[in-house]
Formats: C-alpha cells, sequence, structure tokens
C-alpha cells in the first residue's frame, strides 16, 4: 500500500514557510539609504552595443557549414578583404568557426582607449565556444556609428565532453565573455556637467520620497553653493527632483559627489505580496498586516492500494501462469477546521497566524487570494 498526502506540495510549502519566516526575521525599521541607491541623474547612463563576429580556433565544435550558411560568407567576406580569394562555387566545410553576436555596455563618460568587457554568444549551432578567439569586431550603437572594437581570448564557464552516443556537460558552452575584450573609439556626448540644473530621478516612483531627497538636498550646504539662497532642489513630481548646479564648472564635480552620498531615510514601500505559483514560494514586506479574519481548511489525501492477481491455467491445459496487479486508489478529503487568524500589525504576527493554518504551498495561496477578497489582507497581492 502507497500513501501520498500531497508530498510534493508539503515539501513545497516548506520553502514557502521559510520564505515568510526569512522575510519576518529579516524585519527591521526603515534605515538611512544614500541619494545614489535611490535615485540616478539623467543623462548619465549607460549605452549598449553590438557587433557580428567570427570565433576562430574552435576544437571541431564550430557551426555545421550547411546549416549555417552565413557562417561560411562571413569567413569568405574576411579572406577578401585579406586578399585571399576563394575558389567560385567552393563550400568550405568549416568546424573550428563559429558565428557570434557580440555585445556591450558603454559605460557613460568612457574615453577613447578604454578597455570593456563584451559577451559573446552563438548564432548558429556551434556546439562549444570553449577555447575559441573572437577576431576583430566593430560594436555599434543605436545611431549605427562604431564605438568599439573587440576581440580576444574567449572565456567559457561551462565544460562539457561526448562520446560513444553519451554526452556530459556543465553549464553553457555557447556563450562566453573577453574580459576587457573591447576598446572604445568614440566618446559619447554628455553634457549632464555643461548644464546648471540637472535632473535627479528616483528608481521607484513615490511621492513622499521625492519630497524626502529635496528635503535632503536643501537641508545642507553643498560644494559651490552659496548659504541662504533659493532652494537647490524641487521635486517636480513623483519620480524627478530638478536640483540646480553651482555657477562655477569646476565646482560641479564635488557637487554632485557630496549630493549622491546623502543620506535619506525612504518612505515605507506599498504593502505586497509576491506568491509564484510555479515554485510555491511566497515573499511579502515588512509593511503587510492582516485583519482578524476566520478560515476553514482541510486536507486530502490520496491512497493507492496495489493487488497481485495470478492466473493459474487447468491441469494439462496449453496455457501459462500469468500475474497481474489490481490498483485501487481512494481520495479522502478531511473536513476543514473553522480557525480564527488574529489580526497582526506586524510581519512576525502575520506570519505566525498563517503557519499556523498548517496549509501546503497551493492552500496557502489560494487563502491568500481569499483573505484579499475578503479585506482581511492588507497589502497588493501579486501573482507572478
Amino acid at each position: 500500500m502507497y500513501t501520498i498526502r500531497n508530498l510534493a506540495a508539503r515539501a513545497a510549502a516548506g520553502f514557502a514557510i521559510a520564505c515568510l519566516v526569512l522575510a519576518a526575521a529579516t524585519t527591521t525599521p526603515a534605515m538611512a539609504e544614500r541619494i545614489r541607491e535611490l535615485a540616478t541623474i539623467q543623462g548619465v547612463r549607460p549605452n549598449q552595443l553590438i557587433g557580428y563576429g567570427l570565433v576562430v580556433g574552435l576544437d571541431g565544435s564550430g557551426d555545421q557549414t550547411t546549416q549555417a550558411p552565413f557562417t561560411v560568407q562571413s569567413l569568405q567576406s574576411m579572406l577578401s578583404q585579406l586578399g585571399i580569394q576563394l575558389p567560385p562555387g567552393g563550400t568550405p566545410q568549416l568546424r573550428n568557426a563559429a558565428a557570434v553576436m557580440v555585445t556591450a555596455q558603454l559605460p557613460p563618460y568612457a574615453q577613447a582607449g578604454q578597455l570593456i568587457d563584451v559577451t559573446v554568444s552563438s548564432l548558429g549551432n556551434a556546439k562549444s565556444l570553449r577555447g575559441g578567439t573572437l577576431l576583430l569586431t566593430p560594436l555599434r550603437g543605436a545611431d549605427g556609428q562604431v564605438y568599439a572594437m573587440a576581440q580576444g581570448n574567449v572565456v567559457v564557464g561551462g565544460a562539457g565532453a561526448s562520446a560513444a552516443g553519451s554526452k556530459v556537460q556543465i553549464n553553457h558552452l555557447s556563450a562566453g565573455r573577453v574580459p576587457g575584450g573591447a576598446t572604445v573609439e568614440r566618446v559619447v556626448p554628455n553634457q549632464t556637467l555643461a548644464s546648471d540644473a540637472i535632473h535627479v530621478e528616483l528608481r521607484a516612483t513615490d511621492f513622499d520620497n521625492a519630497r524626502k531627497v529635496a528635503d535632503a538636498i536643501n537641508g545642507i550646504d553643498l560644494p559651490g553653493m552659496p548659504p541662504g539662497g533659493p532652494p537647490v532642489a524641487e521635486p517636480l513630481d513623483a519620480r524627478v527632483i530638478r536640483v540646480r548646479m553651482p555657477s562655477d564648472p569646476g565646482m560641479r564635480v564635488s557637487f554632485l559627489a557630496e549630493l549622491e552620498n546623502l543620506q535619506v531615510t525612504p518612505a515605507r514601500p506599498a504593502a505586497k505580496v509576491i506568491v509564484n505559483a510555479r515554485t510555491g514560494s511566497v515573499v511579502m514586506n515588512q509593511t503587510v498586516t492582516l485583519a482578524p479574519s476566520a478560515v476553514a481548511h482541510g486536507n486530502l489525501s490520496v491512497t493507492v492500494q496495489s493487488t497481485p492477481l495470478v492466473s493459474q491455467p487447468a491441469p494439462f491445459a496449453q496455457g501459462s501462469t500469468v500475474v497481474a496487479e489490481v490498483a485501487d486508489i481512494t481520495i479522502k478529503q478531511d473536513g476543514g477546521a473553522l480557525m480564527m487568524l488574529e489580526g497582526g500589525a506586524k510581519l512576525a504576527d502575520v506570519v505566525k497566524a498563517l503557519n499556523s493554518l498548517g496549509a501546503t504551498a497551493q492552500d496557502l495561496i489560494a487563502i491568500l487570494q481569499a483573505l484579499k477578497a475578503a479585506g482581511s489582507l492588507k497589502a497588493e497581492l501579486e501573482i507572478i
């Protein structure tokens, strides 16, 4: 006899309740954060670069030319630029080359000659890029201009081997990185320091945080700003704060450095419960509260009983003994007792109340949805 009592669901429930307890254990009063963690300065941002290139030197793990003809076309074009002409009509059978897409992130204020990392990703059907070398590849921005040139040895974090029809692989082999593999060739103009004012953009929209950031900036004497003057910062909306810059251009870097390190105590976030229906994890922030409510919770069990059945032929009969199994499946649902959940103003109290139900992960998700519908769960419920 085999008895199954939602073992998989209970295992997921343990993970879900662990997430709740972890959130409760780490509940602390709001801590001050620097402005650089809460906001960014408009215009000071990276730019994305992309290019198409070839990786050579692979140990027979490159693209199959019959299925990835663009690899051969790319190689023929490159060889023609080097003065090598292949016989017309011929199709080289490449095994050590692969077509790749090369991506990089150009940091703000990057200067010509600066080295940046690049990511190399297989475009065809190469089995592995391990041990390959990226050939000279121009990296272009959204405007089509070349901003960097990439070349170097590809570092792949995975490993794999195959023989006699068996294959083993660790991590990913079709993508890798070239540390410091691209050299910046063109500078992206940035007029942030030349402006008389900047805009500080909050990472999350919040009127209270916009006011707090503006008050923190106006509350101290910043380099280059005369004391007793008009307010330096002015919130424009729930996300953007306009900040005046010093009239002396030589003081603006020190001004922004001081501004980014100002300490601000952020506002309490909106109460939210995040439920991952696929993994059964439930995470809630410290502002979640629970009103007094009553919940009826039941339990479901499945019993599978297998009985061997032997069929024996009659004496002197031409037949053979046959063994079969007869399965008897029973589903039982226990009655749910009506349980009272006390109201909780703290996350620890909410977690304690939910743990008292002894619910599985899927039951817990359903209970949270029902509590939200009944108005007892004082939080936004988001299911991902």
